[in-house]
């Protein structure tokens, strides 16, 4: 829900058409102390209104005209991973939602209006509906403003570069120990369908394995692809437990298997659009050697903090120490692989480009763990190349 761009349009919708049909059963029962504030009658509200509900109409086609214009341009210019990030920009959301909100209050208190000159009407309903139509205007100016700024490849790639950060702050604790899964796999759950590997839902698989006294392994790491039928969850035997077959749906419930990736558990998510911005950027077609110099800045701070930290895995344990759930995480050297020697494959025509992964790696190497130092070594130039 909170990734989906329907909801917050859906609940101004909502809000809206609740607000209206009590603000006008209210006027309509009980004499609120508004009436001669807008002496128009009952033929010129109707009037206004309709201007309301046409211009609102006409309002939200442009809107959405514009969002799709957009995540075009983005998705052929930058990659088509970064419609997300337009998709989940709550100003666009909130932009349609009141456009919405604005159209359907209009159009509830139209329907409101007495038939006949003399009879009370909503002359409240009719003052909100005006304010509406302001904050709609209001909005509409900011909205150009924010897709145009949002559009910046710079902000793209900030943007993306702020939501690893959230991911990699949600890791466990560095010093956390990884766990081993104890006991002999006793049972093994395959993959019902195909898809990317989502989130892992390790609360629910920690109660899980408490119920049932064993321990689970996930196979595939979040944001890897799993074909169906492949292993997806290990059962283990604790210690002493005893063997007790799982049931394979609930088992289920705790792997979400999506149609793409998505940020959250999956760190790597942030380092592929990145990696993408990039390698786009340098092919012959666009030719852009900004813009990827910009997105290796952006996976520089991201490369540091990592690290200093080893291999992310992901455990739940009891509080005598037994590991009831394990995730492994995407080793360093993978997220090496992605930025350096993929970028470094494409810019090879691009000395600027090489020279800036070279001095990443070089200020990587000074805070990285020992357990990285042989990856990043390994991409490092020779002393005698470098000096040339």
């Amino acid at each position: 829900m909170r990734e989906s761009f329907w909801l917050v349009p859906a609940a101004f919708a909502v809000g809206a058409v609740a607000a209206a049909v009590g603000l006008s059963i209210l006027e309509l029962q009980v004499a609120l102390p508004f009436e001669g504030v807008l002496p128009s009658g009952p033929a010129g509200a109707r009037s206004l209104l309709s201007s309301i509900i046409t211009a609102m109409i006409s309002f939200t086609a442009l809107v959405f005209s514009i969002t799709v214009v957009a995540l075009q341009l983005a998705s052929s210019q930058y990659s088509p991973r970064v419609l997300r990030t337009f998709l989940q920009d709550r100003i666009i959301q909130a932009t349609l939602g009141t456009f919405v909100a604005t159209f359907l209050f209009a159009m509830v208190v139209l329907a409101a209006l007495p038939a006949r000159d003399g009879e009370r009407f909503p002359e409240l309903s009719l003052a909100v509906s005006m304010s509406l139509v302001l904050a709609s205007s209001g909005t509409f100016i900011y909205y150009l403003h924010h897709i145009t700024t949002v559009m910046r490849v710079s902000h793209i790639i900030a943007s993306i570069g702020r939501q690893t950060r959230r991911s990699i702050a949600r890791l466990p604790p560095p010093d956390e120990p990884a766990g081993v899964v104890p006991g002999v796999v006793t049972q093994t759950v395959l993959a019902p369908e195909p898809g990317m590997i989502s989130s892992v839902d390790v609360a629910l698989l920690a109660r899980l394995a408490r119920e049932y006294d064993c321990a689970f392994a996930v196979v595939p790491t979040p944001g890897d692809f799993v074909a169906a039928g492949a292993p997806l969850v290990r059962v283990h035997r604790t210690d002493g437990g005893t063997a007790r077959l799982v049931p394979t749906g609930r088992i289920e419930q705790g792997v979400t298997i999506g149609v793409e990736r998505t940020p959250g558990q999956d760190v790597a998510f942030g380092f592929r659009q990145l990696a993408d911005i990039a390698e786009r950027a340098l092919s012959p077609a666009v030719n852009d050697v900004t813009t990827a110099i910009r997105a290796v800045q952006e996976t520089h701070d991201l490369l540091r903090r990592l690290a200093t930290r080893p291999d992310p895995t992901l455990v739940v344990r009891d509080d005598d120490g037994t590991v009831r759930v394990r995730v492994d995480g995407v080793p360093y050297d993978t997220l090496l692989a992605m930025i350096v020697d993929d970028i470094r494959l494409v810019a090879s025509q691009q000395p600027r480009v090489a020279r800036l992964l070279d001095a990443v790696l070089r200020d990587i190497a000074t805070v990285a763990l020992p357990v990285h130092q042989t990856a990043i070594g390994r991409r490092l130039p020779p002393p005698t190349a470098d000096r040339h």
